[in-house]
């Protein structure tokens, strides 16, 4: 079910009702209906696949339990190995069984020899890597003794498959999300109200900038052979709003959407486009996945300690692997390890973590040097992005030669120039939206606080761009990963 369709808006509403007037002050009777509409919200799209989320759901609540009795440490593993297999052995086969098949013929054939390699058609299900992340967290942090495992089973069949962020995120950690399923819930008109904000926020990043960028960079890449070079940098930026858009469209929506049931999820994007390098662009970009693979990869690896070798070699880990966990292609894989070259200068030169604070805190525009050290963050960010938005390794170096050419002096040559036009536009009103709450959790969270009239008709905008501007129900692309 697509948080842009009216089946969504239709959802939304009976399942709040049902919470808040039916279930009212009975907890176990909120969290079973938080499953039920969880299962049927993931059902929408395919009900085959439930049985992942529940096997997966079972087994990490028994190894809970498990690890919570045994002393002996040899069995301790074994029950943390059985949840690490079970999940990611899932998350292997139905996203990366025919990657492997594939490139483990080729390699083969470079050596004269030929595989009969029949790859599968395998469907991917919706939000596997995401919660397999959230569960994993749940049983290696029990493990550590970092968590108490949990007897409430309904409590944590909630935790893992709350529909607001079950296929796109957040990726929430046990220690904040599953406590607030043990607490007693009371309606608040100003969390509801704010929710409600960032709910039409995430619809407007959603509906009006990344459905109309995704026009023009889906045209562009498309033909990309066919377009001279500065459209080609056109359609890098059209896709580097179109997936900011859409995947922080997504968590405003699941944030928003989880505050009008009284819980809270983590913020996931605090305008990563205002950062001044890289290491400030992924403290700022998928914030519950970056702490994810630093805290459970980079940091059990050696983190930061060890000397230059090891710190190349662990930030190479953590984001080969990021760019691996986007997807079964090598384009991902050299997305992350651009942004690996991007980082590690930083790292060695100790300037990793000089950008801790907002662009121009305190002050209405940033200085001139701020603002050099942000657009340049923004270039590198751009062109990593075409990696990321390719179709293969080939297609994205014939798009960057394109790009280094004689044609990028040639004025675009795209189509529908004047809807182009306005979407232009239509970005740069949402960047002054999000400039003026950079500080804030979403970019309605402070609109002329000091006049309701200017407020509701800022809202009024907004609600009438996203109206105009659902043409078709567009998924959202993280819904791939």
């Amino acid at each position: 079910m697509l948080f842009n369709s009216l089946d969504f808006a239709i959802f939304l509403p009976i399942v709040f009702i049902l919470y808040w007037f039916v279930a009212k002050e009975n907890l176990k009777l909120q969290n079973v209906l938080i499953v039920v509409a969880s299962y049927v919200f993931y059902a929408w799209w395919d009900w085959r696949f439930l049985s992942l989320i529940l096997f997966s759901t079972i087994v990490d609540y028994i190894v809970g339990l498990k690890l919570r009795t045994e002393e002996k440490q040899s069995n301790r593993k074994v029950f943390l190995w059985t949840s690490i297999i079970v999940n990611l052995g899932f998350l292997g086969f139905f996203k990366y069984y025919n990657f492997f098949l594939e490139n483990f013929a080729s390699a083969y054939s470079l050596f004269g020899m030929e595989i009969n390699a029949n790859s599968l058609n395998i469907i991917l299900p919706v939000g596997i890597s995401f919660y397999t992340f959230q569960t994993l967290s749940y049983t290696i942090d029990v493990y550590k003794n970092k968590l108490e495992p949990t007897q409430d089973f309904i409590a944590f069949s909630a935790f893992v498959c709350f529909f607001p962020q079950l296929v796109a995120g957040p990726i929430e950690r046990a220690a904040n999300l599953l406590p607030q399923f043990y607490k007693e819930r009371t309606f608040e008109y100003h969390k509801a109200v704010d929710g409600m904000r960032q709910i039409l926020w995430g619809l407007f990043k959603k509906v009006v900038i990344a459905d109309n960028c995704a026009v023009f960079a889906n045209q562009i890449f498309n033909n990309s052979v066919d377009m001279n070079g500065s459209t080609l940098v056109l359609g890098a930026i059209f896709f580097t709003f179109q997936i900011y858009g859409d995947f922080s469209g997504y968590s405003d929506i699941a944030i928003g959407t989880s505050r009008l049931f009284g819980l809270d999820l983590k913020q996931n994007f605090a305008t990563p486009y205002f950062s001044r390098d890289i290491a400030e662009f992924w403290r700022r970009w998928h914030i519950s996945l970056s702490k994810w693979f630093r805290d459970y990869l980079y940091i059990p690896l050696g983190g930061s300690r060890g000397g230059a070798k090891m710190k190349i070699r662990n930030t190479f880990a953590i984001f080969l692997v990021s760019g691996f966990w986007h997807g079964a292609n090598w384009t991902f894989i050299a997305w992350g390890a651009l942004n690996a070259l991007y980082f590690i200068p930083l790292l060695l030169s100790n300037n990793n973590r000089n950008n801790l604070n907002a662009l121009a805190e305190g002050k209405t525009l940033p200085s001139l040097r701020e603002l050099i050290a942000m657009l340049s963050t923004f270039l590198l960010t751009v062109f990593a992005w075409i990696f990321f938005r390719a179709e293969n390794i080939n297609h994205a170096f014939s798009y960057i030669g394109g790009i280094f050419s004689s044609s990028i002096l040639s004025m675009p040559n795209i189509n529908e120039k004047g809807t182009a036009l306005v979407t232009v536009c239509l970005i740069v009103l949402f960047l002054m939206l999000e400039w003026v709450n950079r500080i804030h959790n979403h970019g309605l969270y402070r609109v002329f606080e000091n006049s309701n009239f200017y407020r509701r008709v800022v809202y009024f905008i907004l609600v009438f761009l996203i109206i105009t501007h659902i043409s078709s129900e567009q998924e959202f692309i993280y819904f791939q990963f």
